[in-house]
């Protein structure tokens, strides 16, 4: 690989970085998504200096969710 072409990935990288973090960023503001982690049935442990946070419900929820999203995509881009 040629220097350029390392260039080109890098670049197009830190572009890819920067907006995935907006996406973040803008993610945090949503009032639907403070409420992760904090749902029945995640399981919280706190002990004396230690915190262990297992969002179980959280992230069953984040499946169904993204899985029905690419779903329809998917069925988007394959229509004939």
């Amino acid at each position: 690989m040629d220097l350029q072409s390392i260039g080109r990935f890098l670049l197009f990288v830190g572009i890819g970085f920067a907006a995935l973090g907006g996406v973040l960023m803008l993610a945090g503001r949503l009032p639907f998504l403070s409420n992760l982690g904090n749902l029945p049935g995640d399981i919280r442990i706190q002990g004396e200096g230690f915190s262990c946070l297992i969002p179980v419900v959280s992230m069953i929820l984040v499946s169904v969710i993204l899985t029905v999203l690419f779903n329809i995509v998917i069925r988007l881009i394959n229509r004939p």
